[in-house]
């Protein structure tokens, strides 16, 4: 018998047992989300998110057996609290269980392993149905059921279940045991940490022709694995690095195909939540399970931006004979600006800023991307986009001299090199050459001044005329 067939008999007899006798547990209590009226999300960065669902529910006074549903499927139901918002007196709770086994056709054959059920048989010729009981034996590899008279393997027909378990649930349930003081409709609020709700920031920066400023537009990217939907949530996201108990081992979790949708833009406030910063959307919106939103996050126009060329060195040729160190060397290019000015001046949640720039003919190009950390106000961003194409270098060492050393210590080098810088653009461009320098250094000569711009850094701001090339020479003494 295929597999397809088993699935399809399954699912009839799961229909079969829901149409027949599935109903809440006898004296308990069930919410839905037709119950909620206000829902707050707060995400963090790391696959957390806090969710505070308000909802109306009838009780009774003394002992109740609630089942809050759809709830999160990723719930961590130890973070749990459930609170009487309008009678909190004489409220509390005594157990709670997390139903996230779901019902399904399968589910429900396992649970009915050891129990008996009906097997209906339609005669293709005739069309009379028979009705068998079985007791089912094993759902591993195939389903085992016993008759009366004979044990047999697959599914022999469509099977029947007289009732479906009380902890199988079609939905996500919290189960809560609970004392009531005040009989009636109660206001009550439950808070949950969950995963399967995430957040990054996108940032998308145009450069103008002259490459001297740009245009930035941040984003706020959500994605809602958890299971569940938050129909006009109040949404409020926590940029910042929480330190969090880890789990010395965490169950792999099955990953949802999630669906793209973009929000309309609006502008989020942002303040300050201990040493993070909270961002809020100033409207509700729907955060659906299974979906990509994304959120105006901020908007800047015409931001100064300053483009650096940067040929970086190495420290290991300080202290051996190297000779060529390489040819045509990539030059990298960075464009940097200041997080300050209108629509700035905020702080940067960490994300990816991809830069375009358009042609000749206006179309806009991609021209690279980079990802930055959390940014506070008034600080410096800094993207490198690439490596140069038109700018390169030539780098040997000229001369190599051990001048002292024994053993492992007490060594002294002295080198000289050269490096030859080309600018093949229509245009002069400046290059900052940065050496790092090991141990004890001097500058003994160079063609043009260096800056010590660290105790172990010399840096040069080298300039290439267009279509030409220049030459820097320096002999530095390093002591070890």
């Amino acid at each position: 018998m295929s597999n397809k067939y088993c699935v399809s008999v399954l699912a009839a007899g799961l229909m079969t047992a829901l149409n027949a006798s599935w109903a809440a547990p006898r004296e308990e209590w069930v919410s839905t989300q037709s119950d909620q009226y206000a829902v707050a999300v707060t995400i963090y960065n790391d696959n957390l998110a806090l969710v505070k669902d308000a909802r109306r529910v009838k009780l009774d006074r003394e002992l109740n057996q609630l089942a809050w549903r759809e709830v999160s499927a990723q719930m961590r139901p130890e973070t749990a609290q459930l609170r009487n918002m309008s009678n909190p007196a004489g409220f509390r709770l005594q157990e709670q269980n997390f139903d996230f086994d779901l019902l399904t056709p399968q589910k429900l054959l396992e649970k009915y392993v050891g129990r008996e059920l009906d097997v209906i048989r339609v005669n293709p010729a005739t069309g009379v149905e028979t009705r068998e009981t079985a007791t089912v034996l094993s759902t591993q590899n195939g389903v085992v059921l016993k008759f009366s008279d004979r044990i047999e393997t697959g599914v022999p027909g469509r099977l029947v279940f007289p009732s479906v378990p009380d902890t199988l649930r079609d939905k996500p349930t919290l189960v809560i045991s609970l004392v009531n003081a005040v009989a009636g409709i109660q206001d009550l609020e439950l808070s949950y940490l969950t995963g399967g709700l995430s957040w990054r920031a996108d940032y998308v920066a145009e450069l103008n022709a002259s490459e001297n400023q740009l245009d930035l537009n941040g984003w706020v990217t959500l994605n809602n694995q958890s299971g569940a939907a938050y129909p006009n949530a109040k949404l409020q996201l926590v940029a910042g690095d929480l330190n969090r108990v880890r789990d010395e081992q965490s169950a792999p979790r099955a990953m949802m195909t999630m669906a793209a949708k973009v929000a309309d833009a609006a502008e989020m406030q942002q303040e300050s939540l201990f040493e993070y910063h909270l961002y809020t959307l100033q409207r509700p919106t729907t955060v659906a399970d299974n979906q990509t939103k994304q959120v105006a996050l901020m908007s800047a126009a015409r931001v100064p931006v300053h483009k650096m060329f940067l040929l970086q060195g190495a420290d290991y040729y300080y202290s051996g004979q190297h000779g060529e160190i390489g040819q045509k060397l990539k030059v990298s290019v960075f464009v940097d600006f200041q997080n300050k000015g209108e629509g700035l001046g905020i702080p940067l949640p960490k994300g990816v800023i991809r830069v375009y720039k358009k042609d000749s003919q206006g179309n806009a190009l991609f021209v690279g991307e980079d990802r930055i950390d959390h940014t506070p106000k008034n600080e410096t961003v800094r993207l490198k986009l690439g490596d140069a194409f038109d700018v390169t270098a030539d780098k040997k060492q000229t001369a190599f001299q051990k001048l002292a050393g024994t053993g492992r210590y007490n060594y002294v080098f002295e080198s000289a090199y050269e490096i030859v810088l080309k600018n093949a653009k229509s245009e002069a461009v400046s290059v900052i050459v940065r050496e790092p320098m090991p141990g004890d250094w001097a500058m003994l000569s160079e063609s043009q001044a260096h800056s010590k711009v660290a105790s172990g850094t010399a840096e040069w701001k080298v300039a290439v005329p267009a279509g030409g090339q220049t030459t820097l020479t320096y002999r530095v003494r390093v002591r070890y």
